[in-house]
Order: C-alpha cells, then sequence, then structure tokens
C-alpha cells in the first residue's frame, strides 16, 4: 500500500481470494485422487515468499526514491508476478479438475496423469491465460496499468508460467535437485514474470 497505494493493496487481496477459492474447485475428486494441495489448499510460510517476494522487492523498489518513470516499470512488475502466480494457481487446479489430457510440458511431451509435476493441459492453460487477462484488466480498471502494461503482463505471465512447468518438468523430484521445492520454482517463476514484465514495458 505504501508503494502503490490502495490499488496495489487491493490486487494483493484479489489474488489471495482468487487463488484461494480456486484451489477449492472439486477439492473432493482432488484429495480422493491424492493431487489436491495439502491441508486442503491452505498455505504455509514457504508458499507466501515463494508467490510474493518478487512483488515485495517491487515494492521496495518503488519505494526508495526513483523516478516516475521507473516508478510505473516497478508498478508493472509487481502486477506481472501476481499475474504470474494466479495464471499459475489457476491452470493448475482447473487442470487438475478438468483436465481431460494432460502432457508434459517438455519433450517428447508424452501424456501423463492429472497432476504429474510439469504437466499441462489444454483446459488449464486456457484458464490459465483467462485469469491473467482479468486480473491485468482489473489491474487496469483500479488505475495501476495502462492499456499497454495489461498486454505486457499477460505476456510475462505466460512466458513465466511456461517455464515454471518446464523448470518443474525437468528438475522437481529428481536426484540432486531436493532442494527445488515448489516455493522455490514458485519463487522463480514470479521473478522472470517481473523481470520480464519490467524489460519490455521499458521498449513499448
Amino acid at each position: 500500500m505504501a508503494a502503490f497505494g490502495v490499488g496495489g493493496y487491493a490486487l494483493v487481496c484479489a489474488y489471495f481470494i482468487v487463488g484461494s477459492a480456486v484451489t477449492k474447485i472439486k477439492l473432493k475428486e482432488k484429495q480422493a485422487e491424492g493431487i489436491a494441495e495439502a491441508r486442503g489448499g491452505l498455505r504455509g510460510p514457504g508458499s507466501v515468499w515463494g508467490s510474493g517476494t518478487a512483488g515485495i522487492l517491487c515494492a521496495i523498489a518503488a519505494l526508495s526514491g526513483c523516478t516516475p518513470v521507473s516508478l510505473d516499470l516497478w508498478r508493472v512488475g509487481f502486477v506481472a508476478s501476481f499475474c504470474s502466480k494466479l495464471s499459475d494457481t489457476t491452470a493448475s487446479e482447473i487442470g487438475k479438475a478438468y483436465g481431460k489430457t494432460t502432457y508434459m510440458s517438455t519433450p517428447p511431451f508424452k501424456l501423463v496423469p492429472r497432476g504429474t509435476e510439469g504437466a499441462v493441459s489444454v483446459e488449464g492453460t486456457g484458464a490459465g491465460i483467462v485469469i491473467s487477462g482479468l486480473f491485468a484488466a482489473f489491474a487496469f480498471v483500479i488505475g495501476q496499468l495502462d492499456a499497454v502494461g495489461v498486454g505486457v503482463c499477460v505476456l510475462a505471465a505466460f512466458i513465466a508460467t511456461t517455464f515454471e512447468s518446464m523448470l518443474g518438468a525437468a528438475v522437481q523430484g529428481r536426484k540432486g535437485f531436493d532442494w527445488m521445492s515448489n516455493d522455490v520454482v514458485n519463487g522463480i517463476q514470479i521473478t522472470l514474470a517481473a523481470g520480464v514484465a519490467i524489460a519490455v514495458r521499458t521498449f513499448v
């Protein structure tokens, strides 16, 4: 709120509400299949840091006495980080609930069961893109983004969530990568989203 005003705080609240809500979709069915989030979707400290670190850093940077131009860049990075994480959460939960055909996101793109780490589905991917667009549109309505910023954030979210799926498929659960938890992967994802958004917005 100190960095981006009431609108910035509203975006964090919207992320929390929508992200929590999609986790509950078909929760009993997902629990029966063993693919639901642990603890009924309740998040621990690691998840909070994995979802919010990039946004926090953008807010701190915005408070550091930067110029109005760079303030706009940090704001775009802030919005893109939450846009990306909400897209990822929605894609995962909708994919687990409604995905009919699920593929690994890395070659040879083999068919895998729903809920497999690093897997994607048309249903989940589509839902993720839609929710990132709606989130960015909400940011536009409350004055956190301009029209160009909306497109930048949706693009950054798509790039980052795609990379997150590929990273999860490539390293999570592999020998020697025990430290690469879901929270760490999420942290990398949101940082990438913020970085891509800032880089693109610098030139458009």
